[in-house]
């Protein structure tokens, strides 16, 4: 711990596992108290992994509470504006101030185009596009009114940056995460608030193992050169949820603080072939 972050208090969606609890854990660990906010039940019909658990949401908060900062966590759809946002201002009131926003929460479900039904492409939009514009909305007033700056950290894809075959909805789902961190940047830099979004690549989590590399396989034995759109130039091919958390805690820190409006890649060089 080098206390890049003390004494700073972060809000994360999607935080009871994977990349979530990472960013809780090592934005933790580096000082920051932490606002941990996940659905922690049922995900949308059309998502082809496990559902993130209570059970989860608690194992984050004791990770956290191990680092010695405190945490304040909820079950929260990211879909209900005035839920999230009222979690958001009781866990402000309570830790005093809001300098981070990490907008972790999202789903994928792979699809070859003609697969994809109305239901399931409203399902995909509305968390990835409505509820990461909600998460962003429910706290940015409160870096704001802190008069501190801050940043906000969205996180899209590198199908937010190239494409994902057999996820159209992801795909228009993550380009426009990408539009919306830098459109926030333009008008929330008065405020001394940097917006920008970071695009991983495979990560080893639910979304990216199990069912979905089933899935996924079985979407690209329609169209088998697809299987290669997301070739990366680095040897290991998967990444762990740590190795996206270093780049969102360099984005929180004052490290960046010159940086805004940028698509930081995460990817083993994936989207540059």
């Amino acid at each position: 711990m080098t206390g890049r972050l003390a004494d700073k208090v972060a809000f994360i969606t999607g935080a009871a596992r994977g990349q979530g609890r990472a960013h809780a854990v090592r934005l933790a660990r580096e000082g920051a108290d932490i606002i941990a906010v996940d659905i922690a039940g049922k995900l949308p019909a059309c998502v082809p992994y496990d559902s993130a658990t209570p059970e989860d949401l608690a194992e984050t908060v004791r990770l956290v509470e191990a680092t010695g900062r405190r945490i304040i966590a909820s079950a929260n759809d990211i879909r209900d504006f005035d839920g999230l946002r009222e979690a958001v201002d009781d866990a402000v009131a309570s830790l005093g101030r809001l300098d981070v926003i990490v907008a972790n929460a999202g789903i994928s479900s792979p699809q070859a185009w003609n697969e994809i039904t109305p239901e399931s492409f409203r399902d995909v939009l509305d968390v990835n596009v409505t509820g990461t514009w909600n998460t962003v909305m429910a706290g940015a007033r409160q870096i704001i009114d802190g008069g501190r700056g801050g940043s906000i950290i969205l996180i899209s894809s590198a199908a937010g940056l190239k494409m994902q075959p057999f996820m159209v909805h992801y795909t228009a789902s993550k380009h426009a995460v990408t539009g919306m961190a830098r459109a926030f940047a333009a008008e929330l830099g008065r405020h001394s608030i940097r917006v920008n979004s970071v695009h991983p690549g495979p990560v080893n989590t639910a979304m990216g193992g199990g069912d979905m590399v089933a899935a996924v396989t079985k979407a690209n034995e329609a169209i088998p050169q697809m299987a290669h759109v997301l070739t990366p130039f680095l040897p290991e091919w998967v990444a762990q949820p740590e190795d996206i958390a270093d780049a969102v805690c360099w984005l929180a820190s004052d490290e960046s603080r010159f940086v805004t409006a940028a698509a930081v890649p995460v990817d083993q060089g994936s989207t540059q072939f």
